[in-house]
């Protein structure tokens, strides 16, 4: 029992620390953001996430 308890805190140590690699020894790093409106090709074919269309939606129709 501890051993798979040892086992599963290491390798959500090692996952953390390979998915902060960018973050911790980069200057100036920070982690990707994860948003739609943020993502390049996505923002070229015009899709955007649900609030930022509900938002636009609502100031054309003047609600």
């Amino acid at each position: 029992m501890w051993n798979i308890l040892l086992f599963t805190a290491g390798f959500l140590a090692l996952a953390v620390a390979l998915l902060g690699v960018r973050v911790f020894f980069v200057k100036g790093g920070r982690f990707p953001s994860m948003h739609i409106g943020d993502n390049k090709y996505l923002r070229k074919k015009g899709i955007s996430c649900a609030v930022s269309t509900d938002a636009q939606e609502r100031k054309e129709k003047g609600i």
